[in-house]
């Protein structure tokens, strides 16, 4: 059974083949535009491709019973009209609900006729690092709305969540909502990186264009989408949020943001 892990240069497509192998999977193949950044170890088959570039997919996809799906909105019709006449069975897509700006994702692959698994996750731990300038600079951050609350997680439990269900039997056809273990505030998320970095940081609380102005130099032109669709906007209530489905999913405990803050401190500090 071959098992096709697209994006797997990505930040989280690279993880779910890491994933796999920890799992004892021998067949995976890697769909990637650049082997060499995504270091692939060598026994991972490579195929060189990007689901942008369809003529690359015909020979991505021979063989392959089952794939991780990185979110493309504007290639996945196409993407997965071609894994489905090459004889995929079931993809796992990273996406999320219908009415959201990855919803197109979800909608396509159940159109597609092919066996489904969607993974809805939360705001990534990993998204904190847009603060590493402000924090670097002037040991503050700048938040429209500090006490506005989520169970950020971290992109090794969503690959760990996906390549869970690539090796199984038990999950087709169903939709799993993503968080991590626990219900955080930003100020409590900057807390925590505080006591990694062993240093007294301030949140600062601001309007949304001294956020915009705040993010633009991690960020670039996406902080305006991001501080609008993410900041501001999105405000999950927290007695919902899924703070369970990663354990529950793999059996293994959920990192916790500060378990990540520890792990990942360096990179708030370096240039």
């Amino acid at each position: 059974m071959t098992i096709l892990v697209t994006g797997a240069t990505g930040n989280i497509g690279r993880k779910v083949v890491d994933q796999l192998l920890a799992r004892g999977a021998t067949d995976v193949r890697a769909l990637t535009n650049n082997p060499g950044k995504a270091a692939l170890p060598a026994h991972v088959e490579v195929a060189e491709g990007h689901l942008g570039r369809l003529d690359s997919l015909p020979a991505a996809f021979a063989g392959v019973d089952r794939m991780y799906l990185a979110p493309a909105p504007e290639y996945v019709s196409e993407v997965l009209a071609m894994a489905r006449e090459a004889g995929v069975r079931h993809v796992v897509d990273l996406s999320g609900e219908p009415e959201s700006w990855w919803g197109s994702v979800c909608t396509a692959v159940e159109g597609s006729g092919l066996g489904w698994t969607h993974l809805w996750p939360a705001d990534f731990m990993e998204n904190t690092l847009t603060w590493a300038p402000q924090i670097r600079e002037a040991s503050s951050v700048r938040e429209p709305r500090p006490e506005s609350a989520s169970a950020p997680i971290a992109m090794v439990d969503i690959a760990s969540v996906a390549a869970t269900i690539l090796l199984s039997d038990g999950h087709l056809n169903r939709a799993y909502p993503l968080g991590g273990p626990e219900v955080l505030s930003r100020t409590a998320l900057l807390g925590h990186l505080a006591d990694a970095l062993g240093r007294d940081l301030s949140l600062i609380e601001s309007t949304r264009d001294e956020t915009i102005a705040a993010l633009r130099s991690s960020m670039g032109e996406q902080a305006e989408w991001y501080v609008d669709n993410v900041l501001i906007d999105f405000d999950p209530q927290p007695e919902s949020l899924p703070i369970t489905s990663v354990a529950d999913i793999t059996g293994r405990p959920a990192t916790t943001f500060a378990q990540w803050a520890s792990d990942n401190a360096a990179l708030f500090t370096a240039d």
